[in-house]
């Protein structure tokens, strides 16, 4: 049995400012409208899999699922989540995951690992190699995919292949993984023609994996294991322990595991594949007019080439420019050479030393029920639009320090404002005082939209007392 286990984890922060903290790079939609979760999920099911496990952080369950139910899937595929409380890198999350389909299926499963971030367009050449992996997994081996190396790469780890060594129908015997090499060492691995990029995709029998990570990493083994006892399995989607796994060692499966495990193969991926590390990357899957110039959205470029630009509201425009990469989001823009698109994320890192607020949240903020959007704010006073999704509400709350004013814009609302229940259509309204407990919901079918009018000394996100929530926010 194969189930695709599909890890949603990373920020992204070289593709900021669409990629941030609380909607990171596997929810970017891509020119053609679909994210590359989305992209992902498409591409296991093609797989034609029982059942799909994704694993990914609390935080961003309800938006993977929202992403999921965006797209159609072949009838009887079955879609689990493991929810972590913390991120502690891919050898504890496969482990975790392994765990879990030992619950489910038991130890002759077969994981097929899949990161959530990755685009592959030839879905035939990626099940054909899947296909070999499957052949070497069911002999015990674990199976790594490599990528023929296009370029003298240095952004990525390499897999020596012994080429002498072959193995089932497609596959090679690995020699040792590599890291990121200088330019020098890409050129030589390149020329060599025994070396392919490290995918991060993997294949695996269940009962294989967590022997070698056992015989391996054993300190990361037991401490995945005692996360796991304490788990309350009933619940739906299952939630790792949160103090349990807060303990366990933040570190990699190619450090833990696949580096010192025996019997690991590399099957040669003969489709195209690509990371999406950086803006250089995604804007190459935008076409590029006569003068070399990618856009995306609205913008009027003169006398300029060689520019990737993308707009989601406001018209760019751009005069007298060349090799520039210009990024317009509603709150923040980034201008940047092209050639200096991998050091994005130091302006990440940047932000975060300043506690600044756009390293981790949008304009439009996701929440399990729906969203909203700052429209704007000063001193003592924010505006935002909020959304509610039909049957969605949101906590039962109160605030210290602010006063809410809701003006419903659209649909129906259900509130509750203190003692009282009620209910409001378009152009109503409802004052809540600071202190009062009130609730949002949307008992209608369709989205409920509605202004919402902030004013106090402090306007904090952080000012919420959380009474009772349906989604298990603290």
């Amino acid at each position: 049995m194969l189930i695709p286990v599909i890890l949603s984890g990373g920020a992204g922060t070289r593709l900021w400012p669409v990629s941030r903290e609380a909607h990171p790079k596997p929810f970017i939609v891509l020119p053609d409208g679909q994210s590359l979760m989305q992209k992902t999920l498409l591409r296991a099911a093609a797989l034609r899999p029982d059942a799909i496990l994704t694993i990914t952080n609390r935080d961003y369950f309800f938006i993977t699922r929202d992403a999921y139910a965006e797209v159609a899937l072949a009838p009887g595929i079955a879609l689990d989540y493991l929810l972590e409380p913390c991120g502690r890198n891919t050898a504890p999350a496969i482990a975790a995951g392994a765990l879990r389909l030992r619950d489910q299926f038991g130890d002759a499963a077969i994981m097929l690992v899949l990161p959530s971030d990755h685009l592959i367009s030839d879905v035939a050449g990626f099940s054909a190699a899947v296909k070999s992996a499957v052949e070497l997994a069911e002999q015990g081996h674990l199976v790594t995919f490599g990528i023929t190396p296009s370029g003298a790469e240095t952004g990525f780890g390499y897999i020596e292949a012994d080429q002498a060594h072959k193995l089932g129908s497609a596959g090679m015997a690995v020699r040792r993984f590599v890291e990121k090499p200088s330019r020098e060492k890409a050129e030589e691995y390149l020329a060599s023609g025994h070396y392919y990029w490290n995918s991060g995709m993997f294949c695996f029998r269940v009962g294989d994996f967590l022997a070698e990570l056992a015989r391996c990493a054993p300190e990361v083994s037991d401490a995945v294991a005692a996360a796991w006892q304490a788990t309350p399995r009933a619940q739906t989607p299952v939630e790792i322990d949160a103090a349990s796994f807060a303990r366990v060692a933040d570190i990699s499966v190619d450090y833990a595991v696949m580096e010192k495990a025996q019997g690991v193969a590399v099957v040669p991926g003969r489709f195209d594949w690509s990371d999406i590390g950086s803006w250089q990357a995604l804007s190459e899957l935008v076409r590029a007019d006569a003068e070399g110039n990618r856009v995306q959205g609205a913008a009027v470029l003169i006398d300029s080439k060689n520019c990737y630009v993308r707009s989601e509201d406001r018209l760019v425009a751009a005069l007298g420019v060349d090799n520039l990469l210009v990024v317009d989001t509603p709150d923040a823009l980034l201008v940047a050479d092209r050639n200096r698109a991998q050091d994005v994320k130091s302006i990440v890192q940047r932000l975060k030393a300043e506690g600044h607020e756009s390293a981790h949240l949008h304009r439009t903020v996701h929440r399990p029920w729906g969203t909203y959007t700052v429209l704007e704010e000063g001193p003592r006073f924010k505006i935002k639009r909020i959304v509610v999704k039909p049957g969605a509400s949101l906590s039962l709350q109160y605030h210290h320090r602010r006063s809410e004013h809701w003006v419903v814009v659209s649909g129906s609302a259900k509130i509750v404002n203190g003692e009282r229940e009620i209910i409001l259509g378009a152009d109503q309204s409802s004052y809540i005082p600071a202190g009062t407990a009130h609730r949002l919901a949307n008992p209608g079918a369709v989205d409920c939209v509605m202004i919402e009018v902030q004013s106090g000394d402090y306007l904090g996100e952080d000012d919420i007392v959380r009474l009772e929530d349906h989604y298990g926010r603290k």
